[in-house]
Parts: C-alpha cells; structure tokens; sequence
C-alpha cells in the first residue's frame, strides 16, 4: 500500500500549513499508513465476526469508533 507524498501535502495544506517539507510528508505518510492497517485488521474482524468476507463502510466506521 502506498498513498502519495502529493497526497500527504494537500492534506497538509488543507490543514492550513503554508509549507511542508519532505520529512514532513514522508513523516506522515508513514503513520497515515501504518494507522489505516490498524483500521483495516480491525474491520476484517468485524467483517468476519459479521460473516462476511467483504469489509464494508460500517466495519471501517465501527473500527475507528466514527459512527
């Protein structure tokens, strides 16, 4: 899985930074990436406890506790 260092720097600077290094991109990209993994095992539990193979909206939402 990979997400762009573009990505990471519209995201940031949605934030409200006007500037952003390349540390900081990769930075997080880094965390962005290893927490949506987190998010991913969690919601396949879900999805499994559930009886499904296929991980929907609701598993993701229930994994992160935003429903």
């Amino acid at each position: 899985m990979s997400v762009s260092l573009a990505a990471m720097e519209s995201l940031l600077r949605k934030s409200g930074a006007e500037r952003v290094s390349e540390d900081a991109k990769a930075a997080l990209k880094k965390i962005l990436e290893e927490y949506a993994l987190e998010i991913g095992k969690s919601a396949t539990k879900y999805a499994v406890h559930a009886g499904r193979k296929t991980v929907k909206a609701e598993d993701i939402k229930l994994a992160t506790g935003k429903q």
